[in-house]
């Protein structure tokens, strides 16, 4: 009898990874003798603990990726891209013009947030304070700060609020590469589980397949973490981070990845240039 092995699975609870999980975790996936257990934090504390090599599986910002190429290989699926359309998003209670941004009390949710990273390429270096994702609005909204950086949901009620947008990041980013979509974030597998990744990797396939032919249930159960927002509400939001390119990155999302991290790495914002590995 093969002896039961249980793994971390790290990922943010936000409705796209609850959604691309929701197999995994209601356990409509026959896994042999692995077992998962699922690990919600936010993506900088899941940033930290990839640099520390804690988790099994996680997803991670791209811009963190330069930092545990020692540990981490990328799973070909999970990404999650910004679009020409919509992806992070900076909102004031005022217009400004983006350079003003570099001027003002910005919040971002995380150093080494892929939307960190590529507001920086946007605008130059600038003063922040790390605010925890799901609280910008409220201290942009209640004058704490004079900005903040969207990654999540808020792209899609910050309105709500009264704030107005200054800069979309991924209708720039597109504008600057030809149409490229922005990457954010990457799921991974650390380099210890050795034979067990291309099993590991074709279950968390199979979780985004069942996910994206089971949407119903799927978006369901990512309700449970959605903050409030409504059914509708929540699967556009999934709509817009779990779509085909998440079932695997394709040489467009690939040549995106290593764009923006050439870039970052051109612009002095990540120490040593990356060689992507990805799980084949």
């Amino acid at each position: 009898m093969t002896e039961i092995r249980h793994l971390t699975l790290g990922h943010s609870p936000d409705p796209d990874d609850a959604f691309m999980h929701w197999a995994l975790a209601v356990e409509r996936i026959d896994t042999g003798h692995l077992r998962y257990e699922h690990i919600l934090q936010d993506i900088q504390t899941l940033n930290e603990r990839a640099t520390r090599g804690e988790l099994d599986i996680t997803a991670i910002s791209v811009h963190a990726y330069a930092f545990v190429l020692d540990k981490y290989l990328i799973l070909p699926h999970g990404a999650s891209m910004g679009e020409p359309t919509y992806g992070p998003m900076v909102v004031a209670r005022e217009p400004m013009e983006p350079g003003k941004l570099r001027e003002v009390r910005l919040a971002i949710p995380g150093e080494m947030t892929s939307a960190h990273l590529a507001l920086q390429l946007a605008i130059g270096r600038y003063d922040f304070t790390v605010i925890p994702f799901d609280q910008i609005i409220a201290a942009v909204r209640d004058g704490e700060v004079d900005a903040g950086l969207l990654i999540h949901e808020g792209q899609l009620t910050y309105q709500n609020e009264g704030l107005v947008s200054v800069i979309e990041l991924g209708p720039w980013w597109a504008e600057q590469t030809g149409g490229l979509p922005l990457p954010l974030g990457a799921n991974t597998v650390h380099r210890r589980l050795g034979d067990l990744i291309p099993t590991v990797s074709g279950h968390l396939r199979t979780s985004i397949q069942m996910a994206l032919e089971h949407r119903e249930e799927a978006v369901a159960h990512a309700l449970q973490c959605a903050r409030g927002m409504g059914h509708d509400l929540a699967d556009r939001f999934v709509g817009m981070y779990v779509n085909e390119r998440t079932l695997d990155y394709g040489e467009e999302g690939r040549a995106a990845v290593r764009e923006l991290l050439s870039r970052a790495h051109r612009a002095g914002l990540i120490p040593e240039p990356v060689e992507l590995e990805f799980v084949e």
